[in-house]
């Protein structure tokens, strides 16, 4: 049996493990002009046929980097160092992106005043960190009824955050909860 093929699995069947390039390069590329840019390039429009020589003169490959451009842009770069520096980028990007978490701040119909400001004092912390705010009035057995003090209470809450945050979701029933996001204000 061949290294590169797998053995006979009905699932999957058989046949080598091939992993498709994500660019188009060398022959695979099929329009009659590029646009060439890179190091070591004159930038401009070429015929295929004039760039993929230059390519192969240099020792490198020619990639497509844009397909959808009229015509589509080319670049003569090693194609291995090429998908290297893209991953290290992608990898740097996402390392530098701030995560945004949802904290939750749960309250009752009859949560007192004090207490829902000692809460907000903690909401106005976590929004300041950059997080998302979900707070929630529980209704426990029959205090379903008193659904519009717990509306009240939230939109008070809002009111008392509005300085620091924005309301992403006005408050909602659902089931047994009334729920209200809160997002940080953009500086």
């Amino acid at each position: 049996m061949n290294p590169n093929q797998r053995p006979f699995n009905p699932r999957y069947g058989r046949g080598p493990v091939k992993k498709e390039a994500e660019h188009n390069i060398n022959e695979k590329i099929k329009h009659a002009e590029v646009r060439l840019v890179g190091e070591n390039v004159t930038p401009g429009v070429y015929p295929l046929k004039k760039a993929y020589d230059m390519a192969i003169e240099q020792g490198l490959d020619l990639v497509e980097i844009t397909a959808t451009a009229t015509p589509p842009v080319c670049r003569i770069v090693d194609y291995n160092k090429f998908l290297y520096e893209k991953k290290r980028k992608e990898k740097e990007i996402k390392a530098h992106a701030k995560k945004v978490e949802v904290k939750e701040i749960r309250f009752t119909p009859n949560t007192d005043e004090h207490d829902v400001e000692f809460k907000a004092k903690h909401a106005e912390s976590f929004l300041k960190e950059g997080n998302k705010v979900r707070t929630y009035v529980m209704f426990r057995g029959r205090s379903i009824v008193f659904k519009e003090q717990g509306e009240l209470l939230l939109l008070k809450f809002a009111d008392r955050l509005k300085e620091v945050a924005t309301v992403e979701q006005l408050p909602l029933l659902e089931g047994k909860r009334m729920f209200m996001t809160l997002a940080p204000k953009k500086k």
